[in-house]
């Protein structure tokens, strides 16, 4: 049995390559429901519903585990998938893991004045997520977010290079740093980022810290699986890895490349 990964593009391909370098001997299916992304301007509902019908088709096609290596779907579908829809499964031994809790948990070991930023989808801001699970966890800390609408589709349109990527890099570091100049740590609270980080670097003051989360997700299913021997015993370990999208498969494999430097053969498939 493989450890499914979802998101609704691409983005969660940063995070599934984080995955195959720590623990490459697992086998993977990962799915991306590219025909209805992007997730990160519709409803919670909506997303809910979407998030739910890609775990039951992961769980159907023999992943007992799955990642939700997309934020919006982490900070908008994953509590009530857990905790209202999972127990009541036929199998309600398999598991739903998102991205938020094991990023928040880092924060503690990387912020030095508890002031943090966020720069994610407007979904993923509005959720307020990332607010209420760091300041869980560091009660004193201050979590300030910033919506990047922007940041995806240049990442997807191949112009994470471009000159417009640098207009809205600059402009959304600006206009975070101004709600909270005393930021010394931003988490990239969306898998597509790491892909426009040399000019998030760039721009960014020295001094201040970047968060990306595929290591860190990565670190956190390996702890996972040390824990849960039962579901480890489960899990398939022949270093194999599928793709799977809702969209035309030709398409995803030109865009995946961008986010996991090797070549990818998808198959399109239906939620």
């Amino acid at each position: 049995m493989k450890i499914g990964v979802f998101d609704s593009g691409y983005g969660g391909l940063t995070i599934l390559r984080e995955l195959r370098s720590l623990l490459p001997g697992y086998d993977y299916l990962y799915l991306g429901d590219n025909a209805r992304a992007p997730y990160g301007t519709r409803s919670f509902d909506i997303v809910t519903d979407f998030t739910r019908q890609a775990v039951e088709f992961l769980f159907a096609h023999g992943c007992p585990l799955v990642i939700l290596a997309c934020n919006t779907a982490s900070a908008k579908a994953l509590r009530t998938i857990q905790q209202r829809w999972l127990p009541y499964t036929d199998d309600p031994s398999r598991r739903v893991l998102g991205v938020i809790r094991p990023t928040a948990e880092n924060i503690g070991s990387v912020s030095q004045n508890g002031h943090v930023g966020v720069f994610a989808t407007p979904g993923t801001i509005a959720s307020l997520s990332y607010n209420i699970e760091i300041q869980k966890l560091f009660p004193g800390f201050t979590v300030t977010g910033h919506a990047c609408p922007m940041w995806v589709p240049l990442v997807e349109n191949g112009e994470a290079d471009g000159d417009g990527a640098d207009f809205f890099v600059k402009k959304d570091i600006d206009a975070l740093l101004a709600d909270d100049p005393d930021i010394d740590t931003v988490v990239l609270a969306c898998t597509h980022y790491p892909l426009l980080i040399d000019k998030i670097r760039r721009y960014m003051p020295q001094g201040i810290r970047l968060l990306t989360q595929g290591r860190i997700v990565a670190d956190s299913l390996r702890n996972y699986l040390f824990r849960h021997p039962e579901m480890d015993a489960r899990l398939s370990k022949n270093g194999t890895v599928s793709f799977m999208t809702t969209e035309n498969p030709d398409r995803f494999n030109a865009l995946a490349a961008q986010f996991i430097a090797h070549p990818v053969s998808a198959e399109r498939v239906s939620l």
